[in-house]
């Protein structure tokens, strides 16, 4: 039983993190869109995606350290190398996957937008928000698939 709350636990912890990240690239993204919305669609589009990919990861990766930097310290204060690398390995395989759907997405759905004259901050928004509501669900699948809290870990 405690096993099975602690794994949950850290699923819970992960997408928390995510939806933190995400908030914060929904944001300055809409932002950006809004103000590069005199540039064509598809250069909004672009760079749009690319600070939302900034502000995504900077927020996510900061986070996910805070929440799991005592996970890797041994007894001696240093840090378990190989069980990072473990880890490291399985969570970039879990988001490097859900990371390509996400981009797919969220580049084909914003520039489908804008070409339907949405306003651009609108079309960042949503098409955010669709992309990132599949990128959960990829990367949830990813992270069971990669066995990321299997045991102990």
């Amino acid at each position: 039983m405690h096993f099975m709350i602690n794994k949950y636990r850290k699923y819970f912890i992960l997408n928390k993190n995510i939806l933190i990240a995400f908030t914060a690239s929904i944001t300055i993204s809409a932002i950006v869109a809004n103000t590069l919305s005199e540039q064509a669609d598809y250069l909004n589009t672009t760079y749009t995606l690319l600070v939302d990919y900034v502000i995504y990861f900077s927020t996510f990766g900061s986070l996910f350290y805070l929440d799991n930097r005592k996970k890797y310290l041994l007894e001696s204060g240093k840090t378990d190398k190989s069980k990072l690398k473990h880890d490291l390995i399985k969570i970039i395989a879990s988001l490097g996957i859900a990371e390509v759907v996400y981009t797919i997405m969220r580049w084909l759905l914003q520039y489908y937008f804008l070409t339907l004259n949405y306003d651009a901050y609108l079309a960042s928004i949503v098409s955010q928000i669709i992309s990132t509501i599949i990128y959960m669900i990829v990367i949830n699948l990813s992270v069971k698939m990669t066995r990321l809290y299997k045991d102990e870990n």
